[in-house]
């Protein structure tokens, strides 16, 4: 951890009610680029989880109770923070995660952007008032609170998919306990040393780590001191998770898994359309759930856009993302890349024409090339399939309609994109896509003041933007008489 200049910021247990509270027993924290022991980290259980709970339910009324100013002040200090100190955090992303540090130092950014913008927002939560239909009655909506929320993030994005939900449960005046993926612990616990550094409570902002992913699943799906439950993940996961907060009627928000259209018309800027592809395909070794999963080319256009993406992702430079000039890292894991073989294997098999990559690289186990296959058809194993990796199957159509058609056949609706300059068919495409977010011209999507979220089995609810802030809040109905004299 030499890379890191701030050593306060290398937290090997939980954070709990201010505490930083050892567990049972250790577990490695590997760094996917080279498979070295970055750190041990005290893995925390069951009993860790419903401490933190109680501790977070014990915050609650004094944090729900101060100012939005108050909030927002201390939640300021903690955006600061994570700037001041966004090498030190991006250093900690590479070197669990594996990204490049120029990915990593944009994930800080983002992450921390959220904090900011919930500072200001949570001062903006205004309530209605309704016309009474008697004169003795007033009609007022107020919002509150849902309480103590209970989280588990991803190995994907260890800082922003924390930064994203808490920033908003803590603006709303929530409290809140996550478990991060124990893939990536160091991440989460950067961030629990700075918010204590910013004066956040013991006990609003709680971190526990641990592999018992069983077991601390059921207690934050469960425990009735929780109020609302979110997760960012897979689908399959979600659904377990899904059904297991049923059984208290727990307030829910799903981010789950995508299988993101990427189309390109005749009528648009293929340089444009390369690029965006690029960026949206291959971020993060292709690793996001927002991810263009199936690239559409129009027949007319095929030829030139193909040769064009080609060029470009030879340009890639595959390596430890630790190293200067490195704008393609590994995957999380062996089995993850082992995986993505496998799937571009059976698609070869079923017709699939290799046009550049498709096999782990010299650079080592974890590492996938990018990879591009052509002659795919959208029931085949790429095509059906969230990747979760550097595979980009490219599928040729002839018209609008059957574009369209395509690519909302799928269980999944997290996010579309598509270039297009004709303005009718802007207007049509995006409203025909059946999906949470559209990208039009446009690669990359997320922001901080928009709506993220899916529709389908890809989740529900939303998070950033106002949108986002209303789902840590209840609706509150307040029906006062007797006001005629």
């Amino acid at each position: 951890m030499q890379q890191v200049n701030d050593a306060g910021l290398i937290k090997l247990s939980s954070f709990i009610n201010g505490q930083w509270v050892k567990g049972q027993s250790a577990f490695d924290v590997v760094n996917p680029a080279n498979q070295h022991v970055v750190a041990q980290v005290m893995g925390a259980g069951v009993v860790e989880t419903e401490a933190a709970i109680l501790a977070a339910k014990a915050a609650l009324s004094a944090w729900a109770q101060r100012t939005a100013n108050d909030r927002a002040a201390i939640m300021r200090r903690w955006f600061d923070l994570m700037m001041q100190h966004q090498e030190d955090l991006a250093s900690i992303i590479t070197l669990e995660q594996g990204k490049p540090l120029a990915e990593a130092r944009g994930e800080i950014a983002y992450g921390a952007s959220f904090i900011d913008w919930f500072a200001e927002e949570g001062k903006r939560v205004y309530g209605d008032t309704i016309p009474a239909a008697a004169a003795d009655k007033r009609l007022l909506v107020i919002k509150q609170p849902v309480g103590v929320v209970a989280s588990i993030t991803p190995w994907n994005f260890p800082n922003a998919m924390i930064a994203r939900k808490a920033a908003a449960a803590l603006a709303a005046g929530c409290t809140f306990v996550v478990r991060p993926s124990p893939l990536t612990p160091l991440s989460a616990l950067a961030l629990a040393e700075l918010a204590e550094r910013a004066g956040v409570p013991a006990g609003v902002f709680n971190v526990v780590v641990g592999e018992d992913a069983v077991g601390m699943g059921k207690v934050l799906t469960q425990h009735p001191d929780v109020a609302k439950f979110t997760f960012t993940g897979s689908t399959a996961v979600g659904k377990i998770l899904l059904a297991q907060a049923a059984s208290s009627v727990k307030r829910v928000s799903m981010e789950l898994g995508g299988n993101a259209p990427f189309i390109v018309f005749e009528d648009a800027d293929l340089d444009a359309a390369v690029q965006g592809a690029l960026l949206s395909k291959f971020r993060n070794a292709g690793q996001t759930c927002v991810c263009a999963n199936r690239i559409f080319v129009q027949q007319s256009v095929a030829q030139a856009f193909i040769a064009k993406f080609v060029d470009a992702v030879a340009a890639l430079t595959i390596g430890n993302g630790q190293t200067e000039g490195v704008n393609f890292g590994p995957m999380i894991t062996e089995q993850a890349a082992a995986s993505v073989h496998k799937l571009v294997q059976d698609t070869l098999d079923a017709g699939g024409k290799l046009l550049h990559g498709g096999k782990i690289s010299q650079a080592g186990s974890h590492f996938y090339e990018p990879t591009i296959v052509t002659d795919v058809s959208n029931d085949m194993a790429l095509a059906r399939n969230e990747i979760f990796g550097p595979v980009a199957p490219i599928i040729t159509f002839d018209t609008e309609a059957e574009v369209l058609a395509l690519a909302n056949d799928t269980e999944y609706g997290l996010a579309a994109y598509f270039y297009s300059r004709d303005i009718g068919r802007v207007w049509r495409v995006a409203e025909g896509l059946d999906y949470g977010m559209v990208g039009i011209n446009e690669g990359i999507i997320s922001n901080v003041a928009a709506p993220f979220g899916g529709v389908k089995q890809s989740g529900s609810g939303r998070e950033g933007s106002q949108y986002g802030l209303s789902d840590y809040m209840n609706i509150k109905y307040l029906c006062l008489g007797g006001i005629e004299a």
